[in-house]
């Protein structure tokens, strides 16, 4: 049964979803702004981030969930900029596109 409540949306205390999620650190890099918010997933910390930037007087953002999982949640925070910063620099504003 614990399945079917995470399943739709009834897991107890765990963000499952990354509207959920607090943004824990926000850094602008090249106009665009990006906030960390890695969430709880099975006693570890998933790597997940906003990258925001304003385009044509409307406000853009694109949200990124990697695979990667840490014990620590600064340690998830840190390369969830990192992996905002890399999407940033790959992509610029295709992103939004």
């Amino acid at each position: 049964m614990s399945f079917l409540k995470r399943l739709f949306g009834g897991g107890g205390g765990e963000a499952t979803d990354t509207g959920a999620a607090k943004s824990a650190k926000q850094v602008e890099h090249k106009g665009f702004l990006i906030s960390a918010t890695p969430y709880k997933a099975d006693g570890q910390y998933q790597t997940c981030g906003v990258v925001s930037k304003e385009v044509d007087g409307v406000m853009k953002e694109h949200r990124f969930i990697r695979a990667d999982r840490f014990a620590g949640l600064d340690d998830a925070v840190d390369i969830s900029i990192k992996k905002g910063i890399q999407l940033v620099d790959e992509q610029g504003e295709r992103m939004f596109g």
